[in-house]
């Protein structure tokens, strides 16, 4: 198991604002499973508002029906905790927010909800961007949910960082 601190994330997030802040980009998240989580570490950091545009918490299939338009198809057939629904996830935010590079994250923090195929600590990550392909990651994370939820926080970070520096 791996232990993120705050530090850590502060760091990363500030990474993040000076990688966004360079290309003159803005940010949307999409959050499931760390519920507002990364918008929160990246909205801590002073002048964030130069390139962080907004979060969107999609905790419910509903919500990320409605605010993100991910398909009902999508959800019925393989699940929220998905690679389609992540992407999908990723491409609503970029497309609802007019932002320029979106992060999604959908997964199974636990104590329960796991299953044989999907246990506790499953994350799927997507990653959007304005004329790229969208990005995508699957990992499997130890520990307790606030463990899980910071490794998954850490993770979406540095793969921002990533997908603008590409």
């Amino acid at each position: 198991m791996q232990i993120i601190s705050d530090a850590v994330l502060e760091q990363l997030a500030d990474e993040v604002g000076q990688c966004l802040s360079q290309k003159h980009w803005r940010l949307a998240c999409a959050e499931s499973c760390t519920g507002g989580w990364v918008a929160k570490c990246c909205t801590d950091i002073a002048g964030s508002s130069q390139w962080f545009e907004c979060g969107f918490v999609t905790y419910s299939n509903g919500s990320k029906q409605g605010l993100l338009k991910t398909s009902t198809a999508t959800l019925k057939t393989v699940g929220a905790v998905s690679e389609q629904t992540a992407k999908e996830m990723a491409e609503g935010a970029l497309i609802q927010s007019g932002a320029d590079i979106s992060v999604a994250i959908t997964g199974i923090a636990g104590p329960g909800g796991g299953t044989k195929d999907k246990p506790v600590g499953t994350v799927w990550f997507a990653w959007a961007s304005k004329n790229t392909d969208t990005q995508t990651e699957h990992q499997q994370f130890n520990g307790d949910r606030d463990s899980i939820r910071r490794q998954a926080v850490a993770f979406a970070l540095q793969g921002i960082i990533k997908n603008a520096r590409a």
